[in-house]
């Protein structure tokens, strides 16, 4: 076989493996997440059951980051403290590991019956539960054919002239293997997906032990990282746990890869483990998450404490660097208010991306991320909000012309109406998309199109909107009314439309009709309250009407 050739097999099988992971870990959100997150509030009580509750979770999800996502936002609403979260994203790293543990063994005959099974169960007649634990288990099947097929791409490597040489070069140089495996890991976005990939590789002989050891603690630190970076938008209080957790792993790895540097003949307490390479590697990593798992235990409190004490001190530095409010230009009006005026248009594009992703949370390539980096953008545009009103407020009325007074506060009720858009978005397009996202449901490719357009003319009005908190421009103001009433036509449109295939009983139709009529009502509303922000203009200019009524 070509080098080529070997490679491409190797990408395909890698790749199959990824999509199979994540497979596992959407169905089973899809399946039992809602009820999850209302049940596991008691659980965490006790630190013994918190690091049995991640860890049982982990080995359902397939995925350590799935069960921080899960956590942070309990902790982040009040129902887990601190301390019980981070034992429970602790315990989620042993059930992941022990997830690594069984895929890992020799078992490639139990994949077609994990692939039949699924299959009966995704396909057949039964509730949605029942649908995606069977394609968890199509996942799970997947998952172990994925491996068999990196083993027999990557077995002729063992033959190679090239390859055999550099790994045991790689093997003497365990940084290189560190920061590479901790690299893979966060592309893979997945520690179970990059570690067995290593071990399918050592499976073939291809991993010297030292090496072995390297990849471990590497795919350990960068597990930690998938962790901060998939939660970087969310509260403080989600981000503690996830923080917490690579501040202990990355410790360890760290202390690992000193001790393998300065001892690498210390690798040899791994060769009466096993025979197998492979089974030598995946023992380590639990071993190592085991180990983790007992300091982190004893140190929980402390750590918990010194996370809120670095996200608390960055968070305050970072709001004073990128404000416009200066304080001292309060005694100069004019430039107070254009320092408002420009802090406004932050919230403005705070709020487009909002909106942008709103959008592609109601869509088909909608996921927890994305879900909670519009809720981190919330929190930034709530406080520019209530930081132009407390800046304003403190520009007092007595100091200011009356022409001054009209733009302060239009001001004010332009942040107003900025703030109340971005309240629909979080606590009605979100929710939506939080909800048919849990339950798996899609809209008709019609409906989706409908969304989708409905989505894009409310967008390109948030924009024309934007504008006229810079320019004021009459011309805009009056297009951005005139679109106002477009809209309203293509909601009684849509609608109309979307009671058709309710009438025709198309089946995502019925599923998603709620959703469906609530994004519109929702969109229409955001683009009303943005629509606002020409009233002053047009009324200044006396192109606004007052009432909507015909005369009698």
């Amino acid at each position: 076989m070509s080098g080529s050739a070997i490679i491409l097999n190797l990408a395909g099988a890698v790749a199959l493996l990824l999509v199979a992971v994540r497979m596992v870990r959407t169905a089973v959100e899809r399946a039992f997440g809602p009820q999850l997150r209302r049940r596991m509030r008691p659980w965490l009580d006790r630190a013994p059951l918190a690091l049995a509750t991640g860890a049982a979770l982990a080995l359902a999800f397939q995925s350590a980051t799935a069960v921080m996502l899960l956590v942070g936002a309990l902790a982040a609403g009040g129902g887990a403290s601190g301390t019980a979260a981070l034992l429970a994203v602790l315990g989620a790293d042993v059930g992941s590991a022990l997830a690594v543990v069984f895929l890992s063994l020799d078992v490639e005959w139990l994949a077609p019956g994990f692939l039949l099974l699924g299959a009966i169960l995704f396909l057949g007649q039964g509730s949605r539960s029942r649908k995606q634990l069977g394609r968890a288990l199509v996942g799970v099947g997947l998952i172990l054919l994925s491996l068999r097929l990196i083993g027999e791409a990557s077995s002729p490597l063992r033959e190679s002239a090239i390859l055999p040489p550099i790994l045991i070069q790689a093997a003497g140089d365990p940084v290189a293997g560190f920061m590479a495996a901790a690299a893979l890991t966060v592309a893979f976005h997945s520690s179970v997906a990059a570690l067995l990939l290593f071990a399918a590789l050592a499976h073939q002989g291809l991993v010297p032990d030292a090496l072995a050891v390297a990849l471990v603690l590497g795919a350990n630190l960068g597990g930690g990282l998938v962790g901060i970076l998939v939660t970087r938008t969310a509260e403080p209080t989600a981000r503690e746990a996830p923080l917490g957790n690579l501040l202990l792993r990355g410790a360890g790895a760290a202390l690992g890869l000193v001790g393998l540097m300065n001892f690498p003949e210390a690798t040899g307490w791994l060769a009466p483990l096993s025979e197998s390479a492979a089974t030598r590697m995946v023992t380590f990593h639990l071993l190592f998450n085991l180990a983790v798992v007992l300091c982190g235990t004893l140190l929980a409190p402390l750590v918990v404490q010194a996370v809120r004490h670095l996200l608390a001190r960055p968070a305050a530095s970072a709001q004073e660097e990128v404000t416009a409010l200066d304080e001292s230009a309060l005694g100069l009006p004019k430039q107070a208010l254009s320092n408002a005026r420009r802090e406004a248009v932050g919230m403005c594009d705070t709020l487009e991306a909002m909106l942008a992703g709103v959008g592609r949370a109601l869509g088909p390539e909608a996921d927890r991320d994305a879900i909670a980096a519009i809720r981190g953008l919330d929190h930034r545009l709530d406080a520019r909000h209530r930081g132009i009103k407390l800046y304003l407020a403190r520009l007092g009325r007595e100091q200011l012309t009356a022409e001054e007074q009209a733009e302060r506060q239009e001001l004010m009720e332009a942040c107003v109406r900025l703030e109340q858009a971005g309240d629909v978005i979080v606590r009605g397009l979100l929710s939506l998309a939080e909800k048919k996202f849990s339950r798996g449901l899609s809209f008709t490719s019609e409906g989706a199109a409908e969304i989708a357009a409905f989505h894009g003319a409310v967008l390109a009005n948030a924009r024309l909107a934007f504008t006229l908190l810079v320019s004021r421009d009459v011309a805009a103001a009056r297009r951005l009314m005139e679109e106002k009433e477009r809209l309203r036509e293509r909601e009684a449109a849509t609608s109309q439309k979307h009671f058709g295939r309710l009438a025709e009983g198309a089946r995502e139709s019925l599923d998603t009709s709620a959703i469906h009529l609530d994004a519109i009502r929702d969109l229409k509303q955001i683009n009303g309250l943005l629509a606002a922000l020409a009233h002053p203009i047009l009324d200044e200019h006396g192109l606004l009407r007052r009432s909507r009524l015909k005369a009698r």
